[in-house]
């Protein structure tokens, strides 16, 4: 068994979810990679979800490059499931998508903020050291 990047031999021309550290997930084939994870999809899709109204929308992206460093998490995908979609979630507009998950994302920092002053009056600092919070 391989532990570098050559793992992603057996994936070549395979289609494969990508996520993103920044919370972002790919879906394309996976058509070349290098020594560092760097990696060439084709054919991909972003897929947008608003986990609070269960909602979906795919964005066409066409051939996509992918720092490795970037790559949070990566998967073949099981083509006989490729279309299956969870029950509660429906497919939506990818505009209307769009503004409700940035809605969603400055509600979460918000949260995550207050639990940060929070922690903070405890004596913990958090990832960013205090950094940025008021």
């Amino acid at each position: 068994m391989f532990t570098t990047a050559a793992q992603l031999l057996d994936m070549t021309d395979k289609k494969i979810v990508v996520v993103l550290r920044d919370g972002r997930k790919l879906i394309g084939v996976l058509r070349s990679w290098d020594q560092f994870a760097n990696i060439v999809l084709q054919d991909t899709i972003e897929r947008l979800f608003s986990y609070e109204k269960k909602l979906y929308a795919d964005i066409e992206r066409g051939v996509f490059l992918v720092r490795g460093e970037n790559v949070l998490l990566l998967g073949e995908i099981d083509l006989d499931r490729d279309d299956y979609i969870p029950e509660p979630y429906k497919l939506t507009n990818q505009r209307e998508l769009h503004k409700i998950c940035k809605e969603e994302t400055i509600q979460r920092k918000k949260r995550e903020v207050r639990r940060a002053r929070k922690l903070r009056k405890f004596g913990f600092e958090g990832d960013n050291g205090g950094e940025g919070l008021v």
